[in-house]
C-alpha cells in the first residue's frame, strides 16, 4: 500500500465488526459497528459487512479477535481461516496486524498466528502510547475487558497470549453485555438472605446495566438470553429469574436494587485485576486510566476509586471531537489504522 489514500481500519472479532475510515493525512472520517455472531459461520461475517455503510475503495489494514470463535478448533487454524476469508473479502493488498511483529501479508499470516490472534488491544495501547507519555489502558468491551500500562511508547504488557494476560491481570472475560450474570458469584443478596444463583443462561449484564440506566443503547447489539425485548422490564424479568423470582410478585424496584448489587460485584471484579496491573507496575496516582470500549462508563468508576484522572481514548484517537465517542467504542479499529498511517502505509 501507498500514501496518500484513504485507508480501512479493522477490528473483527467473535461478536463484533468495526471498522473506521481516515483520510490521507491519518484524519478520522467514520466509524462504524455492526454485530458479527462469527461463530455460527463465515456467512456471519457478509451479513456484518453489508450491514456497515457502503466502504469507499481503499486499503485495509485489519485486527481480530475472531479466530477465538468455535468455528474453528484451535486458534492457529482460526487465524488462516479468518485471514483468508477476509483477504477473500477485502482484497489481496489487505495487512493484517501481528502485534510486535508488525503488519504481514496475507500469505505469512500463518507464520505470525501466534502474534496476530487477538491482537486488538495491542494495536489500541500502541496508539495510545504514541499520544501520552504514560497512563493504564481500561478498555471494557461487550464480553471482555483489557487492562495495559503504556509509557514511554512502549506497552508494557507482562504476558501476550490470552493465558499468561489472564494471570496476569491484564485480560479479563468481563463485559458490559454479553457476559453472563451467572459469572459474577454464587449469590446475590435478595430480600434479606444470599440467593444461590442459578447456573442458567438466563440473563446478562447487559440487563444489570440496563437497569442501572448506565448501558448506552448501541452497546447491546445481540439478542437478549431469552430472544426477547430490551426493555427495562424484560430486562427485571431475566435478572429476577436468576434468584429464582419472577417481576410482578416482585417490583422493578427490587430488581433495580439486585443490578446496582451485581454492578458493584463486576466492578469489584476489574478493580482487583486493575490492582494486579498497578501494583505489578508501582505505579504513581499521577499516571491515569484511559477508558476504552462500550462499557467505558465503568472506567470512570475505577479512575475515581483509584483517586487517578480518568482520560476518554475517543479524545486522543480522534481529531474530530464529534466522532470522539465512536473512537473509543471502536477503539482497536481506530488503533490499527493509525499505526498503518504513521508507519507510510
Amino acid at each position: 500500500m501507498n500514501s496518500p489514500r484513504l485507508l480501512l481500519g479493522w477490528d473483527v472479532g467473535g461478536a463484533h465488526l468495526k471498522r473506521a475510515v481516515l483520510d490521507p493525512s491519518g484524519r478520522l472520517l467514520s466509524v462504524d459497528m455492526a454485530p458479527c455472531a462469527l461463530w455460527q459461520g463465515l456467512d456471519r461475517l457478509d451479513a456484518a459487512i453489508a450491514a456497515l455503510p457502503p466502504a469507499p475503495d481503499a486499503p485495509s489494514v485489519v485486527t481480530m479477535t475472531g479466530e477465538l470463535t468455535d468455528l474453528w478448533p484451535d486458534r492457529p487454524t482460526g487465524v488462516a481461516g479468518l485471514t483468508e476469508a477476509i483477504t477473500a473479502r477485502l482484497g489481496a493488498d489487505t495487512l493484517f496486524y501481528a502485534g510486535p511483529d508488525g503488519f504481514v501479508r496475507p500469505g505469512a499470516a500463518k507464520a505470525h498466528a501466534e502474534t496476530i490472534a487477538s491482537a486488538n488491544w495491542h494495536a489500541t495501547a500502541a496508539a495510545l502510547a504514541l499520544r501520552l507519555p504514560a497512563g493504564v489502558l481500561v478498555d471494557i468491551g461487550s464480553t471482555t475487558s483489557d487492562i495495559l500500562y503504556f509509557a514511554d511508547e512502549k506497552i508494557k504488557c507482562r504476558g501476550y497470549t490470552d493465558s499468561q494476560r489472564m494471570v496476569a491481570g491484564e485480560l479479563l472475560y468481563c463485559g458490559v453485555a454479553r457476559t453472563p450474570v451467572m459469572s459474577l458469584g454464587p449469590t446475590l443478596p435478595f430480600r434479606g438472605a444470599h440467593v444461590p444463583l442459578m447456573m442458567e443462561y438466563f440473563a446478562t449484564m447487559a440487563d444489570v446495566h440496563r437497569l442501572t440506566g448506565d448501558l448506552p443503547p448501541h452497546a447491546d447489539l445481540h439478542p437478549a438470553a431469552d430472544g426477547g425485548a430490551k426493555t427495562r422490564e424484560a430486562s427485571a424479568r431475566r435478572l429476577l429469574r436468576m434468584v429464582g423470582r419472577d417481576l410482578g410478585p416482585c417490583s422493578l424496584a427490587e430488581a433495580e436494587a439486585l443490578a446496582a448489587y451485581a454492578s458493584e460485584m463486576q466492578v469489584q471484579r476489574l478493580h482487583s485485576a486493575l490492582a494486579l496491573v498497578l501494583s505489578a507496575h508501582r505505579l504513581p496516582p499521577a499516571v491515569p486510566l484511559v477508558g476504552a470500549g462500550v462499557g467505558r462508563f465503568l472506567v470512570a468508576k475505577l479512575a475515581a476509586r483509584t483517586h487517578r484522572w480518568y482520560l476518554d481514548a475517543g479524545r486522543l484517537l480522534a481529531a474530530n471531537d464529534a466522532l470522539a465517542a465512536a473512537a473509543a467504542d471502536c477503539a482497536p479499529a481506530v488503533a490499527v489504522a493509525l499505526i498503518a498511517r504513521g508507519q507510510g502505509l
